[in-house]
């Protein structure tokens, strides 16, 4: 199955927050109570093993987390210097979001995009792409002067050919302009 590159991976969450906290506290108690006992036992070294583990185990699942998010972050940076790239050495352009993938066809899909400086919100019709367009994208394309004019109404459905399409950004990792 392909992962959606559009949505940024997440570092923290509720639960993992709330395990390290406990993980944590429970580290500094076994250390704690090794330091103040002496000696220790059985079951203060086996509580002291089990807690170290517990440490190592959420230790790793942070590092791997941190790492997937970096990647991410440095993959959209590159996306968006290449959109940008092309908004400057292209003609006339323009920025769509695609809010929803609505239906798959062999030909193209059926999308719901968002234009990004009139905030106009309308279904659209994409022909098939060498590559699969994911909701969240903003998608860079060469709009059709016979679609959207001046002073006329839009269009009921936009159709975004192959050719008018450029390249595409996460949204999540979107600069400000």
């Amino acid at each position: 199955m392909t992962t959606n590159p559009v949505l940024k991976p997440k570092l923290a969450t509720p639960a993992l927050i709330l395990s390290s906290a406990a993980v944590t506290i429970c580290v500094i108690y076994v250390v704690g109570s090794m330091a103040a006992n002496g000696p220790a036992t059985l079951i203060l070294m086996l509580a002291a093993s089990a807690a170290f583990l517990l440490a190592a185990k959420v230790g790793a699942i942070w590092f791997v987390r941190a790492r997937r998010l970096r990647i991410w972050t440095a993959a959209a940076d590159k996306k968006w210097q290449e959109f940008d790239d092309l908004k400057r050495t292209r003609g006339t352009t323009t920025a769509v979001t695609v809010l929803s993938v609505d239906a798959l066809e062999p030909t193209g899909s059926w999308i719901t995009i968002k234009w990004e400086h009139f905030d106009h919100i309308q279904s659209a019709w994409l022909e098939a792409l060498n590559e699969p367009i994911w909701p969240g994208a903003v998608l860079l394309i060469s709009p059709d002067p016979a679609q959207v004019r001046p002073g006329a109404p839009w269009p009921t459905i936009y159709y975004i050919q192959a050719a008018s399409y450029l390249g595409w950004a996460p949204l999540a990792a979107k600069r400000p302009s």
